[in-house]
């Protein structure tokens, strides 16, 4: 069976009375290169475990099941499990799991799942849970890889450099933890139905944390904050938001004194430079 030629997945969604969700953002690829393409991304070979979230119909868990170890894909919807067990029929190395990925403890999994491989994740998230599962597949702190295809703009969000329209908060966040690479675009066409927006696949490898950085909370409040009103000033950002003692005057010296111009916003500084503001502001508190 060929799952992403649009006529047999049609015949086969029929035979199994299937119906797509909105609610759990459900869209079928119909381009073969487009699995097959994330799949050779995400580095999968015979020694790596892969973790896929919502596997759909099986076209990219068919893909990993090709070269990697072992995969486990964990899906929600289980009117999908009768028509995975047809296409998937007879790949040993593959294990579908059925389950909410938020509710699952991924350490423990991975560490179950996949004893002797290299683990790796890898899939093609619903936009509307995409923050969430990249948030909780890089504090898992277990996987070499992630690749995911998500919404091109949130892709973009993630990749933005410092100073961008797109930067913010969550841009810093994903840097923090991992070296993030836009890959390719997918356009709408390549799904059944066919999504209003353009996916990106994205490829995340996570790294220690950056040395410069000597409280993370206190970081990531600072962070927060920053961007909590970003048209206003960092100051003036800082002032409202973060929790601290210091007055609007105290705040201004404290980033003039990093060495930034008093007007600046939150969305010009790196993550060293975030860093550098974090210690002093803990420094003129005293802490």
């Amino acid at each position: 069976m060929d799952v992403c030629d649009i006529n047999q997945i049609k015949a086969l969604l029929a035979r199994h009375g299937f119906r797509f969700s909105k609610s759990m953002g459900q869209n079928f690829l119909i381009q073969d290169w487009v699995p097959r393409d994330i799949a050779q991304a995400s580095g999968a070979g015979p020694d790596t475990g892969v973790l896929e979230v919502g596997p759909g119909i099986g076209p990219l868990t068919r893909e990993l099941s090709d070269r990697a170890g072992r995969v486990v894909s964990v899906e929600l919807d289980r009117s999908l499990l009768p028509i995975l067990a047809e296409t998937l029929e007879g790949r040993d190395n593959v294990e579908i799991l059925p389950g909410d990925i938020l509710k699952l403890d991924l350490p423990t999994l991975v560490q179950e799942k996949f004893p002797g491989l290299t683990p790796i994740a890898c899939a093609n998230l619903p936009y509307n849970i995409t923050t969430p599962v990249l948030t909780a597949f890089l504090e898992a702190g277990c996987f070499a890889r992630i690749t995911v295809m998500i919404q091109r703009e949130v892709a973009r969000r993630i990749c933005a450099a410092p100073g961008e329209g797109d930067y913010g908060a969550f841009s810093l966040y994903c840097q923090y933890h991992a070296q993030t690479e836009l890959l390719f675009d997918v356009p709408p066409d390549c799904f059944i139905p066919a999504p209003k927006v353009t996916s990106s696949v994205l490829r995340l490898t996570p790294r220690p944390a950056p040395q410069e950085v000597d409280d993370p909370d206190h970081f990531f409040q600072v962070v927060k904050a920053a961007f909590a009103q970003r048209r206003k000033t960092l100051v003036n950002s800082l002032s409202a938001a973060l929790h601290t003692p210091l007055s609007k005057e105290a705040l201004t010296q404290v980033v003039t004194s990093c060495g930034f111009p008093e007007t600046i916003r939150g969305e010009r500084l790196s993550i060293s430079q975030f860093a550098l503001l974090s210690k002093a502001l803990r420094q003129a508190e005293g802490r």
